[in-house]
């Protein structure tokens, strides 16, 4: 078998290249949670334009600006998280793997990318 081939039987000799992945991930979605934050004027403001023919705006705006927050927070959790699992698979950590699986179901609603990697990750892990 020559040195370069990936054992199929034996995950983690994958590990590397998820953990670096996975890092590269969480960098996304931090700086994704940080536009979030500098844009929340431009988004209130967007939202807000949308709301000149209901019947109760300040509901409607007292709504987005819970899921606004909650969004977020999802981002920030789910970058903090896949960094994590990234250095705890580099380093062959025990804990990598429920790290992994935790980064593996947060990204699993942000498409394209959070989306195949969470479902790779699951697919390694729950197997």
């Amino acid at each position: 078998m020559p040195t370069n081939s990936v054992d199929v039987r034996n995950p983690s000799a994958n590990w590397k290249t998820l953990g670096s992945l996975w890092i590269v991930y969480g960098i996304i979605r931090l700086a994704a949670a940080i536009l979030l934050v500098l844009y929340s004027g431009t988004a209130t403001v967007m939202f807000g334009a949308l709301l000149s023919r209901v019947a109760d705006p300040f509901t409607l705006m007292s709504i987005f600006h819970f899921l606004y927050i909650v969004a977020i927070l999802v981002a920030v959790l789910s970058g903090l998280i896949g960094i994590i699992a990234g250095f705890a698979l580099l380093a062959g950590r025990s804990s990598a793997r429920s790290l992994s699986l935790a980064a593996g179901f947060l990204s699993l609603c942000d498409i394209p990318l959070g989306t195949t990697l969470g479902i790779y990750t699951l697919i390694i892990f729950l197997s």
